[in-house]
């Protein structure tokens, strides 16, 4: 009986840990990767604009 108040007890000190962190960090990687391919092109298009006249 002992052990399962130790287990009880170890599992509450321990830090919990976020089962969304993983998922966040992947979607804003995606995010800012989508929007600096959004900044080039558009950079490459108006600086194509600019040039053609």
């Amino acid at each position: 009986m002992d052990a399962i108040f130790d287990d009880i007890a170890t599992a509450l000190r321990e830090p919990r840990t976020d089962v969304w962190a993983k998922v966040r960090v992947i979607a804003l990687d995606a995010a800012g990767k989508f929007l600096v391919g959004v900044a080039i092109g558009l950079g490459i298009t108006v600086g194509s604009r600019l040039i053609a006249g």
